[in-house]
């Protein structure tokens, strides 16, 4: 069984890490900040927002985008000055959620399409692209709650992992940002539905199990390589970096993310564990 060290604990609902620039950064989702996090687990804030953020990315120039959840908008942080940089509300019904972005500038935006949270019924909802002069537009088909996103090393495949689906959705990537050759990338194991994930080296994907409260270890045609349990945590997402890159980052949590819980709560942690295969 993996040993995890806490490198990060006390935080409402951490979600969307990334290892950028020789630090980890977070989004504490329901405490409403973005985080940096280095090696010794101390931690400043980056951004402090009205709302919840959620997913995390770097145009080509160097600058910060986030995904401002409930407002439905990415933001772009400019210097110490947070400033709009996409407004998505025409392509959303509700709010929206993770963000990959390609070495071109384009920022692919995932959105579940329904409350989850108010147990609406699910509605299908496409993933959306923000291109580099903030313009958006619809980038796939309906999707089954479509989460975490990743894009594969050569850069011409994004990899989605659609939760209700229960597994992860392959997509052809070009150079101007068009998805085409929609494919089922890996059916997961009975109880892992898919939330934040990470790729590796090899172009294998940890995903955040937090039904299953385990990170696991796939690559494309679904077989499983390696599993990290968090039994009695959820797993909610997780991010490959660290110093020589074998670090995994799990942001783990009690809760399922229900806000005023997790803010009564703040049990979030940031925990790791060494792993063979380093980033990419």
């Amino acid at each position: 069984m993996a040993e995890l060290t806490t490198l990060l604990d006390g935080r409402a609902f951490l979600e969307g890490p990334r290892w950028h620039d020789g630090a980890l950064f977070v989004s504490d989702m329901h405490g409403h900040e973005v985080l940096r996090v280095e090696d010794a687990g101390t931690s400043s804030v980056v951004a402090a927002l009205d709302g919840a953020p959620s997913g995390l990315g770097w145009l080509p120039d160097g600058r910060m985008l986030i995904v401002s959840m409930a407002a439905k908008r990415v933001l772009r942080l400019d210097g110490a000055a947070i400033v709009e940089h996409a407004d998505c509300t025409d392509f959303a019904p509700h709010e929206i959620n993770d963000m990959v972005v390609d070495r071109h500038g384009h920022a692919f935006v995932s959105q579940f399409g329904y409350d989850h949270h108010a147990g609406e019924k699910l509605r299908r909802a496409p993933v959306l692209r923000v291109d580099p002069d903030g313009s958006v537009r619809q980038a796939t088909d309906a999707l089954r709650m479509a989460n975490g996103m990743v894009i594969t090393a050569d850069g011409h495949t994004l990899v989605v992992a659609e939760s209700a689906g229960r597994r992860l959705l392959g997509f052809d990537l070009a150079d101007d940002g068009a998805l085409s050759n929609q494919r089922v990338w890996a059916d997961l194991p009975e109880g892992d539905y898919p939330d934040g994930i990470c790729i590796d080296a090899e172009d294998a994907v940890w995903i955040s199990g937090p039904a299953s409260d385990r990170f696991v270890r796939v690559r494309e045609g679904g077989e499983v390589l390696d599993v990290v349990d968090v039994t009695g945590r959820h797993a909610i997402a997780c991010a490959i970096g660290g110093a020589d890159g074998h670090t995994l980052f799990c942001c783990t949590s009690p809760t399922q993310g229900e806000p005023d819980e997790s803010r009564a709560t703040r049990g979030a942690r940031v925990e790791t564990t060494r792993v063979d295969v380093p980033s990419p």
